[in-house]
């Protein structure tokens, strides 16, 4: 008998007791039809202890309920001890597909070939030319010689992957590996909490997946340092962190084996997307610029960082597939070894210059590669492709990057998870919007970085918007490709320069004309509309302006199937029940809407840093008057401010106030008490404490404000 027989020994019940828990009456079946979405009932959490005899049975704790969730169900505690969003069941089915297609392509050249529950057909492993009739003979001989060792799910494969997710929470992604990904060795479930990895455990025993699960409570890192081994590694780590994966990507490139699987979400979207451009170079080793195609933009940064990691241990990636969905990103690329292929990294990299006026972008390649022959030539790229301003509004260039500037997925590949897909549409719960996903993909430019929206393009010259499919004819009227993008529903990806889109945005302007003499001169609008366009556009409808995804009305941008679809709060270490989210948004957020006008709910005390010694007025450099923390009810009203000399300030002050000191400004009150108050005239002349001011005019000349 073959050593590599990927059958599992029979198991008596007696040691899996709970393998038929899933199907406890509790619960819903799992999802069984195409129009399954992300909004049905099966992902809400159900009530098992509404019968006191079930939560016996199915060996629940109190308190817990269960999840349903594709082929698996979870026991999941009713306190925030772990983490679980059922928003990203779209990343979990996705996932299971691509590592289904992944493993029938890498197992079938170790000799198994991968069954998949309810295919009728076999998915193509290549989507090239048909296989001629000489191939398909010798493949048929081939197969009679040496049968192919069949992979079913559920089963153990001694040829099979192993699989590694390193932020595993309740263990309900790799338990839904062991049950739908055929052609699986081992599937080990980390995570750092105890609390976290004693559930994933019981999960596995409960779905009756135990023989090919195992639970680990590591530091996530430190296991895959641990297994950079060229016989220990992992054929595929999925890491989906509650943030930024950045503490995690140097160890995965490394324990991930030869042509290996990576699958890494990020959900810090504020960052990668803008926000704070100095926090993501120093978690990525990129600036991110605030654009409009700046979800694009956040997977190739994530690309960049991969491949820029990887490259230290002489690595380097191949993207499969990269996608922006809902409030995260979502990358899938392999890891090989070449120290010769790592040295065209520098020219997969590449610089943004953003246009602030205009939104005209260009990209400069970080290095250049010349084919000589039989050898490959490596030298600086020349640049930069903009002048100091935009030659089209003139205004100034932001520089982000470097980015990851070759194609972010595979073409063949997500044709075939595509196939695989809408060949076995019951498989998954979120099979529609996979297949508008995917379908919207592969019509994607490949070669073509970043995109434009219509709205911008419109705002920028304060004219009416084209229609999407008028604007995509005039471009390939005037010669250029161009094509949607899943990242943006109404992005414009196009080869033709900057100056080829104003010129068709000019033409649409004559024929929806602006008010000029409303704009300003020094306006971006102003100054693009000031030139005459070089051609004539020509806004008729074609055919292939109008994609197949968008004929087929399939589910590319969904709407929010419920309130509140997004991320979820971050599991507390000590458990206890989380506070709600919504509660806590309203609590943090929209501060400056409501702001405090009335002088007694302001605090009256000094703050911490006034009080500080450092200084007689301590290290605050906020006036009093614009400090919450240090303004008095019924004190001064401040007029007029104005500054001759540096350190020289005069301050007219209508006082409220009775007394002279409690009149006078908080920081120059300080000043008066350490002697630095220069002069304090008034009308009458300088009044002593015990007079009343209220009602008067105090000029002040202070020499240290």
């Amino acid at each position: 008998m073959c050593q590599y027989a990927c059958t599992v020994p029979q198991i008596s019940t007696a040691e899996i007791p709970l393998k038929t828990a899933p199907e406890v009456p509790t619960t819903k079946p799992p999802h069984t039809t195409a129009e399954s979405s992300a909004e049905d009932t099966s992902l809400a959490p159900m009530d098992a202890t509404a019968d006191k005899e079930k939560p016996l049975s199915a060996g629940l704790l109190p308190g817990e309920t269960v999840v349903k969730e594709g082929k698996a169900a979870i026991l999941f505690p009713s306190a925030n001890e772990v983490f679980y969003n059922p928003v990203q069941e779209f990343n979990r089915d996705l996932t299971c597909a691509v590592i289904t297609e992944f493993a029938r392509d890498l197992l079938a050249q170790r000799g198994v070939k991968v069954v998949v529950p309810g295919e009728k057909e076999r998915v193509l492993v290549s989507l090239s030319e048909e296989t001629n009739e000489d191939d398909a003979q010798t493949e048929e001989k081939n197969g009679a010689e040496s049968p192919a060792v069949t992979a079913t799910v559920g089963e153990k494969c001694e040829r099979g992957l192993r699989v590694l997710e390193g932020l595993a929470a309740s263990g309900l992604r790799s338990v839904r590996f062991a049950l739908e990904v055929p052609g699986l060795q081992s599937v080990t479930a980390n995570d750092f909490s105890t609390k976290a990895a004693a559930l994933i455990a019981r999960n596995a025993q409960y779905n009756g997946v135990s023989h090919l699960l195992e639970a680990s409570c590591r530091d996530a890192s430190m296991l895959m340092y641990e297994m950079r081994g060229k016989k220990e590694r992992f054929d595929v780590i999925d890491l989906d962190p509650y943030g930024s994966p950045a503490s995690f990507l140097d160890a995965a490139v490394q324990a991930v084996s030869e042509g290996g699987l990576l699958c890494v979400t990020c959900t810090d979207m504020a960052v990668m997307a803008g926000n704070s451009g100095e926090t993501c170079y120093s978690k990525y080793g990129s600036v991110s610029i605030k654009a409009k195609y700046c979800h694009e933009m956040a997977l190739r940064i994530i690309l960049h960082s991969l491949d820029q990691r990887a490259g230290v241990y002489q690595r380097y990636i191949q993207p499969l597939l990269s996608v922006s969905v809902d409030f995260y990103i979502r990358v899938f690329v392999r890891v090989f070894t070449g120290q010769a292929t790592v040295k065209n990294s520098a020219s997969k990299q590449a610089l943004v210059y953003n246009c602030v006026g205009c939104g005209s972008f260009h990209l400069q390649r970080m290095g250049r590669r010349t084919s000589n022959g039989k050898h490959m030539k490596y030298s600086p790229a020349a640049g930069p492709p903009v002048g100091p301003e935009c030659e089209h509004c003139g205004q100034r260039h932001q520089l982000g990057g470097p980015i990851w500037a070759e194609p972010i997925y595979d073409l063949a590949f997500v044709q075939k998870v595509l196939s695989a897909v809408s060949g076995n549409p019951s498989r998954f719960g979120t099979s529609k919007r996979i297949e508008g996903m995917l379908s919207m993909v592969t019509e994607e430019l490949e070669d073509v970085p970043l995109y434009y929206t219509m709205d911008s393009l419109s705002s920028t010259i304060h004219c009416s918007t084209p229609p999407l499919l008028q604007f995509k004819s005039a471009l390939l009227h005037a010669g250029h490709r161009v094509s949607l993008s899943h990242a943006c529903k109404n992005a414009i990806k196009t080869d033709a320069p900057p100056a080829a889109i104003w010129d068709i945005m000019r033409c649409w302007e004559k024929a929806n004309p602006v008010k000029r003499e409303k704009l300003s001169e020094t306006s971006p609008a102003f100054k693009i509309l000031s030139t005459e366009p070089s051609l004539e556009a020509c806004f008729t409808v074609r055919e292939d302006a109008n994609p197949q995804s968008r004929k087929r009305h399939l589910t590319r941008f969904q709407e929010n199937p419920q309130a509140f679809w997004g991320p979820k709060a971050r599991a507390k270490a000590g458990g206890g029940i989380a506070t709600n989210l919504q509660d806590k948004r309203k609590k943090c957020q929209n501060k400056r809407k409501n702001q405090i006008t009335d002088s007694s709910e302001v605090k009256n005390f000094h703050c911490k840093k006034f009080r500080q010694v450092s200084s007689p007025r301590g290290s605050c450099a906020a006036i009093a008057s614009n400090c919450v923390y240090f303004r008095q009810k019924d004190s001064t009203e401040k007029i007029y401010s104005a500054s001759h000399k540096k350190k020289d300030t005069w301050h007219l002050y209508m006082s409220h106030s009775s007394s002279l000191f409690t009149a006078l400004p908080k920081q120059c009150l300080s000043i008066k008490q350490s002697g630095w108050l220069s002069d304090v005239s008034m009308p009458f002349g300088f009044l002593p404490d015990e007079t009343s001011v209220a009602g008067t005019l105090l000029l002040i000349h202070c020499s240290s404000c």
